[in-house]
C-alpha cells in the first residue's frame, strides 16, 4: 500500500490505514455483517476540504447505494452530529450535480441510504456503542410541541482493545490499530516522553507482526502521525483546563502560555529564549495561535522557526 502523508493538512494513521480499498471493504463488511470481495465496488467520496482541528472528515464511500461517511475521533466530541451535517450535505450536493439530477423539478430525488460511523478511540471511558443525535443539541422553547425539521445521527464505536470484539475479531487491522495505540500508552504510562514512547510502540509492533507491513514501510511517517495525534489529545484537554472565556485576560494568558510549554517540555528541553518568550506574551490571540501550531510543529526547533509566520 503506497499512501503518500498529507503535507498540508496533518493526517490520522486510521485514515492511512484504510485508504486502501481492500482495508476499507475488510472494514465495511465487518461492520455491515457482509461478505463483499471486489473492492474495486468502492467509489471513494472523501472531502479533502473539510478540516476540524487541523484533520479532515476521516473516510466516505458509496457501496451498493448507501453512503457511509466513517469518521475518527480520539477525543469525545458531542458536535459530530453536526459536522455530519455539513459533510452530508456536501456529498450530497456532488453526487446531485454528478448525476445531473434537478433538485428544482418535480421528479423525486432518490439519493443513497447515509450511514455515518465515528470510531472512537479516546482515554474516556464510554460504551461500545452511542448513538449522538442532532436533536440533543436543539434549544427546547418552553410550550413548544414540535418536532425538528432537521436531525443526524453518528454511531459512535469505541475501537480501545477490548471493546466491540466482535467487530475487532472481524477486522484483523483495526484490531492491530488498536493494539499499537495501547503499546504507545503504556509506554506513556511508564513515564516515557511521546517520542520515545511511539518509537518504541513501533518497534514491539513490528515484532509483534501488528501493523508491520506498514511500520517497514512508512515508520517515519506513522511516528509523525501518532506525534500529532496524541499531541492533538492535549490541546484539547488544555482548551478545556485554560477557558478562553472564564477568569481575567492575565489568567487566560498565563494558562494558554504554561499550556504551550507543557506540551513542548514533553518532546524535549525548550530553549530559555523560547520559554521567556512565551511567558511573556501579553496577546491572547497570538498565544491562541501559537498553542495550534505547537502540536503540528515537526519538533521544538521547528515550531520556534515558524511561531511568527
Amino acid at each position: 500500500m503506497d499512501v503518500k502523508v498529507n503535507r498540508v493538512y496533518k493526517d490520522r494513521l486510521f485514515r492511512l490505514i484504510f485508504s486502501s480499498k481492500e482495508e476499507l471493504l475488510a472494514l465495511y463488511n465487518a461492520v455491515r455483517g457482509t461478505q463483499y470481495k471486489d473492492a474495486e465496488a468502492l467509489e471513494i467520496t472523501t472531502l479533502d476540504d473539510v478540516l476540524y482541528m487541523g484533520m479532515k472528515n476521516d473516510l466516505s464511500f458509496l457501496l451498493d447505494d448507501v453512503l457511509n461517511l466513517y469518521e475518527h475521533q480520539s477525543t469525545y466530541c458531542p458536535n459530530m452530529p453536526l459536522r455530519g451535517v455539513f459533510y452530508l450535505a456536501d456529498i450530497y450536493r456532488k453526487y446531485v450535480d454528478a448525476s445531473g439530477g434537478d433538485l428544482y423539478g418535480s421528479r423525486r430525488l432518490m439519493l443513497p441510504l447515509p450511514q455515518y460511523l465515528v470510531f472512537y478511540n479516546g482515554t474516556a471511558q464510554l460504551p461500545d456503542r452511542m448513538v449522538l443525535k442532532l436533536s440533543e443539541s436543539y434549544y427546547l422553547p418552553e410550550g413548544l410541541a414540535a418536532e425538528p425539521s432537521l436531525e443526524c445521527s453518528a454511531l459512535m464505536l469505541n475501537i480501545n482493545l477490548g471493546h466491540n470484539r466482535e467487530l475487532m475479531d472481524n477486522c484483523r487491522k483495526l484490531w492491530e490499530y488498536a493494539v499499537f495505540v495501547e503499546r504507545i500508552r503504556e509506554r506513556l504510562a511508564a513515564g516515557e516522553q511521546l517520542e520515545d514512547a511511539v518509537k518504541q510502540a513501533v518497534d514491539i509492533c513490528m515484532k509483534e507482526g501488528v501493523l508491520a507491513d506498514i511500520l517497514r514501510t512508512q515508520r517515519a511517517e506513522v511516528e509523525e502521525l501518532m506525534w500529532a495525534e496524541f499531541n492533538e489529545e492535549r490541546f484539547i484537554a488544555k482548551e478545556k483546563e485554560y477557558s478562553w472565556e472564564d477568569g481575567n485576560k492575565a489568567g487566560k494568558v498565563k494558562g494558554r502560555a504554561e499550556s504551550i510549554l507543557e506540551i513542548l517540555e514533553e518532546l524535549g528541553t525548550v530553549p530559555e529564549e523560547l520559554r521567556r518568550r512565551l511567558l511573556e506574551e501579553t496577546d491572547l490571540q497570538r498565544l491562541k495561535n501559537w498553542l495550534k501550531e505547537a502540536i503540528k510543529a515537526a519538533s521544538i526547533e521547528d515550531f520556534a522557526e515558524n511561531m511568527d509566520k
